[in-house]
């Protein structure tokens, strides 16, 4: 045999190394599929961070927060405090932000005289009611 002919021995040799060949490729496929499956992933995610970020800065900006409510009294006795002048029950039932409604209205004037027998305010007139004067 002339070195220019393979033996049989050879050529069983050589496609046992291009069994080995296509094996590493085929692992090399696996792992592009794998890294491409990935890479596909963060695609999908960046695009959806862009709209995101397209989105929160196509809103109105929202301006200056409301400056908080002037804190409303809650009870008759808080709204003569801070009052000049005498009241009548329908003033009361407005500075406290209640709907003026007869029976609201009628209400506060009841709960106005209960202060008056208790010394608390006083009755200069029928109806209008104060702070009592030392």
């Amino acid at each position: 045999m002339t070195h220019g002919e393979l033996t049989l021995g050879a050529v069983l040799a050589r496609l046992e190394l291009e069994r080995e060949i296509d094996a590493q490729a085929d692992a090399a496929r696996g792992k592009i599929a794998e890294l491409t499956a990935l890479l596909d992933g963060f695609d999908k995610a960046a695009e959806e961070i862009r709209i995101t970020r397209k989105t929160l800065l196509e809103l109105p900006d929202p301006g200056p927060p409301a400056p908080p409510s002037a804190k409303l009294p809650d009870h008759p006795v808080a709204v003569f405090a801070a009052a000049d002048a005498p009241m009548r029950a329908r003033a009361v039932c407005e500075a406290m932000d209640v709907e003026i409604t007869p029976n609201n209205v009628n209400k506060v004037r009841l709960k106005l005289k209960r202060l008056v027998e208790r010394g608390i305010l006083a009755d200069i007139d029928q109806g209008l009611f104060t702070r009592p004067q030392p």
